[in-house]
């Protein structure tokens, strides 16, 4: 997460170095040439989510390794949108243009400067979906966010100071939505495009608010990460489900939410364009790993809330995998996940340990694919690119490259683009249920072990030694 990290830049195997944030489309590392037009298939249909009145939500859009069904059923009706779809050109009919579409992208958000690092991590730990407090102790939510961020802040300022004294996330995603619109327009779709940061300026309320003033009669919500996570796209889907409740605009506007798209065809592709492109840049391409790093999340989050993230991360690089070997490329790969915070159990195997055995099984030359990002911040320009690089140069891997985020990739914003188009029709009034709380539902001893004492306990483990410190040095 943007939060938790920090550092400089450091160079790359072929010699070539990072001194900033890749400019969204400038760099000749993700500018690829035209984009190329896809049929529409089972993976890149997307359906409407409905949203419960708990927080949770329906995973309509499901990869197909997923092993588990959610307990809510979507409420479709008849869209008056119509598109079309050719071999050469995907676009709406004219009908479509006469909407006032908006399209809403979620991000994760990100401190433009120093003195937003405090406050942007309160933010990120006041969340519900980042710390889970059973209900018996959600009044200690706000609390023990202001000490966790009070006693990161200085490390993370650190990191943000090293990449140019804030992140770059804010100023990406900007240039990610007017790409978004100009291809949008190409396909006869005028929309405007909103952005709404979880934990950063322009919040999500901001844009939600500004839809309203702008009077959007329809709304495709695209949260900016590949693969669904409850604590990515299901914390800022859980924000609008809040306005829903409350909003009578928001209750009656029709509202399509593109949950996830790892399996579309454009994402598969234009990942494999760039790993190929990279790989050219070693001088024996085919001895070269293939080492995708995702980002963590506990292990609980997937044992026992049922987060869909490892199975569609697993699925995504499947996918990936096998479009490279459609072309020849037949390297080894592996998956690990990163950014793991405290001592609590996250899903494995860990990023920094696999870097290790790999140095130490020989591998020479590996090629890093942060594939749970599709824009450049300080987990891929300092985690990755600097203490990533050193471990594994020091572990015997004498050869380092790193394919960079996606950005304003011309046949990466085109497929977004098509999802767009083709979530239009299915856009409908989302509604909103009661369901039994599953936190009632479960042992409480059992729930209070697993989750209060492995999650919470362990940050003020991790931050303890500190807390001693700090007051003793008030008490003298």
């Amino acid at each position: 997460m943007e939060c938790v990290r920090s550092g400089v830049l450091g160079s790359r195997g072929s010699g070539k170095s990072f001194a900033s944030a890749t400019p969204c489309g400038k760099s000749s590392s993700t500018n690829l040439a035209a984009c190329t037009k896809f049929e529409q298939k089972l993976h890149g249909k997307v359906k409407p989510l409905q949203l419960s009145a708990s927080g949770t939500s329906s995973l309509v859009h499901r990869g197909p390794v997923l092993k588990y069904q959610r307990s809510l059923a979507v409420r479709s009706t008849s869209a008056d949108v119509c598109t079309t779809f050719d071999e050469n050109v995907k676009g709406v009919t004219s009908h479509a243009v006469q909407e006032k579409v908006g399209v809403l992208l979620l991000n994760l958000g990100g401190p433009e400067t120093l003195n937003d690092v405090q406050p942007f991590l309160f933010n990120l730990f006041a969340d519900p979906d980042i710390i889970r407090l059973p209900r018996l102790f959600r009044f200690l939510q706000r609390p023990l966010a202001k000490l966790i961020s009070t006693f990161r802040a200085p490390k993370s300022k650190e990191g943000y100071a090293s990449i140019g004294g804030g992140s770059p996330l804010r100023r990406i995603t900007d240039e990610q939505a007017n790409a978004l619109k100009n291809a949008l327009k190409e396909k006869n779709l005028e929309a405007d495009i909103y952005v709404g940061m979880r934990y950063w300026y322009p919040f999500t309320e901001e844009a939600i608010d500004q839809i309203k003033k702008d009077k959007i009669t329809k709304l495709v919500v695209l949260p900016l990460y590949p693969q669904y996570s409850i604590s990515t796209s299901g914390s800022s889907i859980r924000v609008l489900q809040n306005i829903v409740e409350e909003d009578a605009y928001f209750a009656g506007l029709p509202i399509s939410i593109i949950e996830s798209w790892y399996q579309r065809e454009g994402y598969v592709k234009s990942m494999a364009d760039l790993i190929e492109k990279e790989l050219t840049v070693f001088s024996n391409p085919e001895e070269v790993m293939i080492f995708f790093s995702a980002h963590g999340v506990p292990l609980t989050y997937v044992k026992d809330a049922g987060d869909p993230y490892r199975d569609q991360m697993e699925d995504c690089i499947a996918l990936i995998m096998e479009e490279l070997r459609s072309r020849g490329t037949l390297n080894n790969h592996t998956l690990a996940y990163q950014s793991r915070v405290g001592p609590i159990q996250w899903l494995k195997p860990y990023t920094d340990e696999v870097l290790v055995e790999l140095g130490q099984n020989g591998v020479k030359s590996l090629l890093a694919v942060p594939v749970s990002f599709v824009s450049e911040h300080i987990e891929t320009l300092e985690e990755i690119d600097m203490e990533y690089r050193e471990l594994a140069l020091e572990s015997g891997i004498e050869n380092w490259g790193r394919v960079p985020a996606l950005g304003c990739t011309s046949s990466f914003i085109s497929d977004l683009a098509d999802a767009v188009v083709e979530a239009l029709p299915s856009a409908s009034a989302l509604t909103t249920r009661k369901v039994k709380d599953t936190d009632s539902d479960m042992d409480m001893m059992h729930y209070l072990s697993k989750m209060f004492l492995g999650s919470v306990l362990a940050f003020i483990l991790l931050l303890s030694p500190r807390l001693v410190s700090f007051f003793r040095n008030k008490l003298q």
